[in-house]
């Protein structure tokens, strides 16, 4: 991986180089995370944070088994019972 020097500017401000925008898909006004794990700081995007959720709850998950699925059918036994 690439390493790049850059500085931190008034108010904290650091600039993520274009190339790294342009391989995260990254636009102006575009949000992202930021975590702080073992003394560094990690920037990643939105949609990275929720496939590394999806992953983490997966793990717990039996295969084949579709948690939204269950929920969407709580749903609809609720609303016939009303």
């Amino acid at each position: 991986m690439q390493t790049i020097k850059t500085k931190i500017s008034e108010g904290g401000r650091v600039v993520i180089p274009s190339e790294y925008r342009k391989q995260l898909g990254l636009e102006v006004g575009d949000e992202v995370m930021i975590q702080l794990v073992d003394g560094e700081m990690r920037i990643f995007t939105l949609e990275q944070a929720v496939k590394r959720s999806q992953q983490i709850v997966r793990r717990y998950i039996p295969e084949g088994r579709s948690l939204s699925g269950e929920l969407l059918e709580e749903r609809r036994q609720e609303n016939l019972s009303e």
